[in-house]
């Protein structure tokens, strides 16, 4: 059972990001404020979720928050960074966008940038302990999933329907065989060395 909050007495936000280990498209974060007594039994977190429970999900989380936002930060920018830097920037941006201003953050993970100097709490697997973490998971995979949908239909034999972007065997496989798109991250290794270096040089 998910904790509905970590203290009672502050507005949380929870955040969370998806496509950190994706060879291809942005990294999205989503942050979210929930009310204090929100329950709900479909929440989770979003790995433990079937694709058709997240998007249920995603329209409870929407239906019910207080505030709730979603970024993202682009492949370009995740070669400038890093993908650590551009996954705490991705959660900056989503709270920046929130239209109520949180007095504490939950953060999914073991490290994080601070922001704005407001107290934050890093909690490794937090999205399957606390509620507003798990409802940030649920909008930052499933916005990422509807991006990749739409750049799969840009560039088909990567088949980001499927792996997302993820390094999957088949996603290597077209990579080497069609080149790195616009969309892929330079910064990583996309295929095994010796025949990375045929991408780009």
């Amino acid at each position: 059972m998910l904790k509905p909050c970590l203290d009672e007495r502050l507005t949380e936000a929870g955040c969370d990001e998806a496509g950190r280990g994706c060879l291809a498209g942005p990294v999205f974060a989503a942050a979210v404020i929930l009310p204090k007594d929100f329950t709900h039994p479909l929440l989770n977190d979003s790995k433990q979720l079937s694709e058709r429970n997240r998007y249920a999900a995603r329209q409870i989380v929407e239906a019910h928050a207080l505030a709730w936002a979603v970024a993202r930060v682009d492949p370009e920018e995740i070669d400038k960074i890093n993908i650590l830097n551009a996954s705490f920037l991705a959660m900056h941006r989503a709270l920046d966008q929130l239209n109520l201003a949180p007095e504490s953050l939950l953060i999914d993970g073991n490290r994080f940038k601070p922001y704005r100097s407001l107290p934050f709490h890093c909690i490794i697997k937090g999205d399957g302990k606390l509620l507003p973490i798990a409802a940030a998971s649920i909008l930052a995979k499933t916005y990422r999933d509807d991006y990749m949908m739409r750049l799969d239909a840009e560039y088909p034999y990567y088949q980001w329907r499927s792996n997302k972007g993820y390094p999957t065997r088949a996603h290597r496989e077209a990579i080497q065989e069609h080149g790195a798109s616009p969309y892929h991250r330079r910064s990583f290794r996309l295929l095994p060395e010796g025949v990375q270096g045929r991408l780009f040089g």
